[in-house]
């Protein structure tokens, strides 16, 4: 036999064994992962449900997913252990110490100065112009726009030339 035959077989159990490799490592992370869960750990089971872990046994963990409701789960049902920030963020919803990455809403407030904001705040007696219009004036365009639907519409047959 050739090595031109061979190569073929060779390129697949090399990619064979480094998959296995890759699968095994994958698998000893899970595990290291499952065996650091302590009670009072957030974790999130494989079916995508979030608790706290009351108890941890050999092969089986006892969780609290709410008030008055234990559940006992295999170790390997549970996917990943969570960080406590990452816990309350997404079960309770609280954001912990990200109050320097909120932007306002009103970018004017990263430009101004505190002197520039005091004299604006002090200002409130200029007017607005909101371009409303003095009823004497010119009508406006919703104005203009009624007194024509009220105008009687011209048929074909009327004719303006006589």
């Amino acid at each position: 036999m050739s090595l031109v035959t061979l190569l073929p077989f060779i390129v697949l159990i090399g990619a064979m064994i480094l998959m296995t490799r890759s699968a095994k490592k994958k698998q000893q992370a899970a595990v290291d992962m499952r065996n650091q869960m302590q009670p009072g750990s957030g974790v999130r089971t494989i079916g995508g449900m979030y608790a706290t872990v009351k108890e941890v046994n050999e092969d089986t963990v006892l969780l609290d997913a709410g008030p008055g409701v234990d559940l006992l789960f295999a170790k390997n049902a549970i996917g990943a252990v969570l960080t406590d920030d990452e816990y309350n963020r997404i079960v309770h919803g609280i954001e912990h110490d990200l109050k320097s990455d909120i932007v306002p809403d009103d970018a004017s407030s990263l430009t101004e100065t505190d002197d520039a904001a005091g004299s604006a705040a002090a200002s409130d007696e200029t007017s607005v112009d909101l371009g409303k219009k003095d009823a004497d004036e010119k009508p406006s365009d919703d104005e203009a726009v009624e007194a024509k639907a009220e105008e009687p519409k011209k048929t074909d047959g009327d004719s303006d030339a006589k």
